[in-house]
């Protein structure tokens, strides 16, 4: 999920909830609710890219594209990078249509991206 991966990094980089809504301009209450999945992620990119700035993730980075997928997910949508490739969107409705059969953990398919990506 698109906030426990922001909390995790916020955490890792010692900010407090408030020092980082602080620098963000949003509000502790609100984005708490962001982080525990409540509320969906911000959903433009300018807006994201604030948040990886602040967070010191780089642009164009894999943390960076960690990021873009996580709020894309969480939204319910595919990121926009894979919807590029037209082999990927081919092969795309068979890929859920046999997870969907087959009913993965989100961990397991996690797992399995990971090493999709690792290989790719």
């Amino acid at each position: 999920m698109f906030g426990e991966y922001v909390r995790d990094r916020r955490l890792a980089r010692d900010l407090t909830l408030r020092d980082f809504c602080r620098r963000i301009g949003e509000d502790p209450s609100n984005w708490s609710k962001v982080e525990r999945g409540i509320l969906p992620p911000p959903q433009s990119i300018e807006r994201l890219n604030f948040i990886a700035k602040v967070l010191n993730i780089k642009k164009g980075g894999k943390e960076y594209l960690e990021l873009l997928d996580e709020a894309a997910i969480s939204r319910g949508r595919i990121p926009k990078d894979l919807m590029s490739d037209e082999a990927v969107v081919r092969l795309l409705p068979a890929f859920l249509r046999t997870i969907g059969s087959i009913k993965p953990t989100k961990e397991e398919i996690r797992k399995l991206v990971k090493r999709l990506k690792e290989e790719g």
